[in-house]
């Protein structure tokens, strides 16, 4: 294919940006904006958390779902959610940070549901936007120049919350009237980003299934093995993550104590996301995908141990900590995502049916299952701790179990992904000849005229050629018999 041009590149990078408007506005604040805003204990916030990202990462299911079976002949299938799915997406955001004084219960009610329903608009619009990337290009450099430009736009919002909102969240401040006036202002920039990428980043790749059932999106589940290692690495190394990012503030106050180091954290993290952008494709086509995620994660567990252990008055030894997990997660939040891309074709060579977006559903469902399960276990440690609303002094046992939310929470679980990613056998060699025994399929049956045909475990192969079972490949992995020898040689 022919590589993108910049504006495209650019184009899918501002989508993640508006993204992060409201999701990591939500993952960086809204604990602390339940706790010390709202006045919710940390329990409950914990529970609140864990009970709706589940919820979440079933809308992500449904979501799929809704995305194979939609297609657009002007805008094509996932544009539509992008622009139609945007506003109401960063009005919730605002309904999130707006809790009324209702009584206990009563407040819980109204989190519960507005969490929720940001959580679904969320979905709508996130799933197809991450799927757009798979069907933009089938190149692995040009994969990891979207990968980066996503973590580019990710991360500049959130450098940007780091630098100029995180030092407004200390006691006395009116920080209901702050989190009003930011997601006001962000429903505007967003929203111009979002129609910004639906203009400029289009769908490139063929798909001989424009609308896909649901025995089909179930029939390529089923057979993708990558796919499942994938999701299965990365619930836990959201889990890890997202307890990090929960709790990063109470360490740099309350633990540290040094608030003023959380501008400092986000300028270096937006500084590391453009040199590891810069780099990154060229990593990618060096080592490999697989090897940038096994060895950026196990920098994730080497920062979460040096978090753990280095005591309070030893400043400059935990930020560090901080810093090293960043480096690793953020490549791994860059690599990642072509290797999301990947399944697609994984699927699709299996079974002669791309499924974006359920693959990506799948795929988002663990993630946000991870994310669910980590920012409840952050704010379990903080309650287990006793931790005092109201960012005051805090004891002994509380600065405890922040350092075991933000340090030992990361490097055990994160150390997973990395035993799990060894077995992975999707290498981007293995890429490389599945693509082209795709293309090759598909120049034969441009030659032949479709055929529906039955594969040999009873499925039909839609792209018009026999799915046969077949013996494993050179790389270990098990082909269909036509996939393998597509012309008959």
């Amino acid at each position: 294919m022919k590589k993108l041009n910049k504006l495209s590149i650019i184009g899918y990078g501002a989508g993640d940006a508006a993204n992060n408007l409201a999701f990591t506005t939500a993952t960086m604040f809204l604990l602390v904006y339940y706790t010390d805003v709202a006045g919710i204990s940390a329990a409950a916030a914990g529970t609140l958390l864990l009970v709706v990202r589940l919820f979440d990462a079933f809308a992500d299911v449904f979501a799929g779902r809704m995305v194979d079976r939609a297609y657009s002949k002007r805008f094509g299938k996932f544009r539509p959610f992008i622009m139609f799915g945007s506003i109401p997406l960063l009005l919730l955001s605002v309904a999130v940070f707006s809790v009324p004084q209702l009584g206990e219960s009563g407040m819980l009610l109204y989190a519960y549901v507005t969490y929720a329903a940001l959580g679904l608009a969320y979905s709508l619009v996130n799933i197809p936007y991450g799927s757009l990337a798979g069907a933009m290009t089938q190149d692995p450099g040009e994969r990891a120049k979207l990968g980066s430009a996503r973590l580019v736009g990710a991360l500049t919002v959130s450098s940007a919350l780091g630098i100029f909102v995180a030092p407004l969240i200390k006691p006395g401040a009116d920080l209901q009237q702050t989190f009003t006036t930011i997601t006001l202002i962000f429903v505007v920039i967003g929203t111009a980003l979002y129609f910004f990428t639906a203009l400029t980043a289009k769908e490139r790749v063929h798909r001989a299934v424009p609308k896909v059932t649901m025995k089909q999106s179930l029939e390529t589940l089923k057979t993708n093995k990558p796919l499942m290692m994938l999701c299965l690495s990365s619930f836990f190394f959201l889990t890890g993550y997202l307890a990090l990012t929960s709790v990063q503030l109470y360490y740099l106050r309350d633990v540290l104590g040094r608030l003023d180091l959380y501008p400092v954290l986000s300028i270096i993290q937006l500084a590391l996301t453009f040199v590891l952008a810069a780099f990154m494709s060229r990593l990618v086509r060096t080592v490999g995908k697989k090897n940038v995620y096994i060895y950026s994660s196990l920098g994730t567990v080497i920062g979460g141990v040096i978090i753990f252990f280095t005591p309070a008055s030893q400043v400059w030894i935990g930020f560090s900590g901080l810093v090293i997990s960043l480096i690793g997660v953020l490549a791994v939040n860059i690599g990642v995502w072509a290797l999301e891309a990947d399944t697609v074709e994984y699927g699709e060579w299996k079974t002669g049916v791309r499924t974006e977006g359920i693959t990506y559903a799948l795929f988002s469902f663990t993630r946000k299952s991870g994310q669910a399960v980590g920012g409840a276990l952050a704010a379990y440690a903080l309650a287990l701790g006793g931790y005092k609303s109201g960012g005051g002094a805090q004891t002994p046992d509380a600065i405890f179990g922040i350092q075991v939310a933000a340090g030992a929470l990361p490097a055990v679980m994160v150390i997973i992904p990395v035993l799990v990613m060894s077995k992975y056998k999707l290498t981007d060699a293995t890429h490389a000849e599945i693509l082209k025994e795709i293309q090759a399929r598909r120049t034969k049956t441009a030659y032949a005229g479709p055929v529906e045909a039955n594969t040999a475990d009873g499925t039909t192969s839609t792209d018009g050629t026999t799915l046969a079972a077949s013996a494993s490949t050179s790389a270990g992995l098990s082909a269909p018999a036509e996939a393998r020898n597509p012309a008959g040689q």
